[in-house]
């Protein structure tokens, strides 16, 4: 994989070193040919034209830095594997830097929202769109891994879901998730079923869609007045991970398994502190009530 996407890059890169002038061709960017990219053309290559091509993607191509923190990490991959087969001698990589990414925090709903979402369920599907967002907000689900559910997967409080990798782990049910599932179960249509283990049904009695769960969510983020632009599914996974660790007190390396994320950065940015508590902290010093005479 950091093979492949090293010679995409390096690739990108061949473009960018050619639009400094190494050569002229008078082709567009997007028509320079990179099929004669070689050991020769890759030993070539410098810090310095790194860092033009850096300067390139984020001028001409409106990269920001994520986007260039995410092509850095790639192209010292790719060059560490090609010093590591012998196909190049030095690595022009070796001192090449990140732009600095500025922590972002998740965007979510409060507690006192997900409760406002929750009550906006209603109509024809209300019991299954109810354990969806359920599931949802108290599981923090990828998308994927609710539609793919299975009824066999359950067992009492406890269901499995295929994750990023398609890796297996367990999900942890509490008794909201449970009267939910329940609930949805005793109107679950059993007849001319297309998928008969699919947990989640579309109305055509095939397993429900990504793109179908997304409208719901949407529709009912709009219902509750809430910002259907900020919310989405992922946010409501932004959600539940967020309440876990603000209310339940989680520990962070629980709070990974929870997720299912393979690096403990990732589940890190749910280490934030929110206003109200930094408020409370101030407040709570023993000098905040002395005042001046």
């Amino acid at each position: 994989m950091a093979c492949c996407s090293g010679v995409i890059v390096a690739a990108r890169g061949r473009r960018a070193c050619r639009r400094r002038g190494y050569v002229s061709d008078g082709l567009e960017f997007n028509d320079i040919p990179v099929q004669d990219i070689d050991s020769y053309i890759l030993q070539l290559i410098t810090l310095t034209d790194l860092y033009a091509f850096l300067s390139f993607v984020a001028n001409q191509r409106e990269n920001k830095n994520h986007a260039r923190a995410r092509k850095v990490a790639c192209l010292k991959s790719f060059f560490k594997y090609l010093v590591k087969m012998k196909i190049i001698k030095d690595n022009p990589t070796s001192e090449l830097e990140a732009p600095k990414i500025n922590s972002r925090h998740p965007v979510y709903l409060t507690l006192d929202e997900s409760k406002q979402l929750l009550s906006s369920v209603d109509g024809e599907n209300k019991e299954r769109d109810y354990a969806i967002i359920t599931l949802f907000l108290n599981c923090g689900m990828r998308l994927s891994e609710l539609v793919g559910i299975d009824i066999n997967k359950i067992n009492e409080d406890t269901l499995k879901v295929i994750g990023k990798g398609n890796k297996e782990r367990t999900v942890y049910l509490n008794n909201a998730c449970i009267s939910a599932i329940e609930n949805y179960v005793k109107v679950r249509p059993k007849d001319n079923v297309k998928d008969p283990n699919a947990l989640f049904l579309s109305e055509r009695r095939q397993r429900i869609s990504k793109r179908t769960v997304q409208y719901l969510v949407k529709k009912y983020i709009g219902i509750s007045e809430l910002d259907s632009e900020k919310y989405s599914t992922h946010k409501l996974r932004h959600t539940a991970a967020t309440l876990m660790y603000k209310y339940g007190k989680v520990d962070i390396r629980a709070l990974q398994q929870i997720l299912g994320h393979e690096n403990i950065s990732t589940t890190q940015i749910y280490t934030h502190i929110d206003d109200d508590s930094l408020r409370k902290a101030v407040k709570s010093n023993p000098l905040a009530e002395e005042t001046s005479k």
